[in-house]
């Protein structure tokens, strides 16, 4: 079975264009590997599928809270458009089994990979918009963000711990977190860093993950609840610090649950999630900010950048 035609059974929808679709799901590495078996990637598609997820999200997002102004609907839009909003929505869809990759992107652990997970989910939207219109394609967008969509959450908890970390420590000392790494072991497509976050001369947490980036979020969740729970003279300020509101995950009804950092690091292997819980997701403020994000020199799939961080 084509991975089109497997991709079809697996989304529940009444795919009419098989090739359509199996375009969408071609990589530029495949395509420059396999010049004889494919006739294009996916790349006009992502396109296409940008503006449809943007506005199926758009118009749900403003019926769903009509207590919310112009600037928390673009915040909750743009956590869920970013590209861990749009990787987490193709780890659902377990879409990296589907795609065809180049061996070397393969190798690299490209089935993975957020920026390469989200290009693909738009892709596949731009595809099921030519093949069978934007009502049915928006439903099946709107009903796979659900839980995103029907979060609650405020405003200050939609950011990031890195985000929320550095607006903490800038207004209580003026100092930016320090973001060190300690190690990264492993062969280059499986490699684990290891990252501390030192503010004001202390290390208050230490995270892991499959890319520095992963690595810096996972120690500034566990600053996060390093400042909240221990005492000290930058958590003696905390009490009642709107940025340092509780990291965990939530489920559907914006309810606490367990922590977040194993969750994250889920995430990035996008395996589907146990109990499909929002998550607080990296983001910028508009939906510009979280393309910028995805496409730009800095896009967060390199390692070394995050939003929060001065981009």
């Amino acid at each position: 079975m084509r991975p089109a035609a497997a991709l079809a059974e697996r989304l529940g929808l009444p795919v009419r264009d098989l090739d359509l679709l199996q375009q969408a799901l071609i990589h530029s590495s495949y395509l420059h590997e396999h010049r004889d078996l494919a006739v294009g990637h996916n790349e006009r598609l992502e396109f296409l599928g940008d503006s449809v997820v943007s506005l199926a999200i758009s118009n749900a997002l403003y019926g769903r809270h009509p207590g919310d102004d112009e600037g928390v609907l673009s915040a909750r839009r743009a956590a869920i458009v970013s590209t861990a909003g749009l990787a987490r929505l193709a780890g659902r869809l377990s879409l990296g089994d589907f795609l065809l990759l180049g061996e070397g992107e393969s190798q690299r652990g490209g089935r993975r990979r957020p920026a390469l997970l989200a290009s693909a989910f738009e892709a596949v939207v731009g595809a099921l918009f030519l093949d069978l219109g934007y009502e049915t394609t928006s439903d099946f967008v709107v009903g796979l963000a659900n839980p995103e969509l029907t979060s609650n959450r405020p405003l200050g908890a939609l950011k990031s711990p890195k985000s929320r970390l550095q607006e903490f420590t800038q207004r209580m000392s003026g100092e930016r977190p320090l973001y060190r790494l300690i190690e990264a072991v492993g062969p280059d497509h499986d490699k684990v860093f290891r990252v501390e976050v030192v503010v004001a001369a202390r290390v208050l947490g230490v995270g892991e993950g499959h890319s520095r980036r992963v690595a810096e979020t996972a120690a500034a969740a566990r600053a996060i609840e390093a400042l909240r729970n221990s005492p000290g003279e930058l958590a003696g300020q905390a009490e009642g610090a709107p940025e340092l509101v509780a990291f965990g995950r939530t489920g559907g009804d914006g309810g606490a649950a367990e922590d977040g950092v194993d969750e994250w690091e889920a995430f990035t292997a996008a395996a589907p999630p146990r109990s499909e819980p929002w998550q607080e997701f990296d983001l910028d403020l508009g939906a510009m900010a979280a393309r910028e994000e995805r496409r730009g020199d800095s896009s967060p799939h390199e390692p070394e950048a995050a939003p929060g961080d001065g981009k």
